[in-house]
């Protein structure tokens, strides 16, 4: 028997794409883009660091929780 059920992971991973997606939404509309539709960083577009923090520990903190859930599930060698 795995130590989580299928559908908490799936939940889980569930939370950490819909948190990557609005972190790169947020950098979407605060950062130009190039023709070729990569960032700009050459504009210095201006951005909220504590907002840009908060955003990323929570994308961090889900990413290293469903990595925690995925290593005890499958008995993976945590580095």
């Amino acid at each position: 028997m795995l130590p989580f059920e299928k559908d908490y992971v799936e939940k889980e991973n569930s939370k950490l794409i819909e948190i990557r997606k609005e972190f790169y939404s947020y950098l979407d509309s605060n950062i130009p883009k190039k023709e070729d539709g990569s960032f700009d960083f050459s504009s210095e577009a201006k951005l909220d660091a504590k907002e840009v923090y908060e955003r990323f520990f929570k994308l961090d903190y889900q990413a290293r929780k469903l990595r925690a859930l995925l290593v005890q599930t499958y008995d993976l060698k945590a580095e």
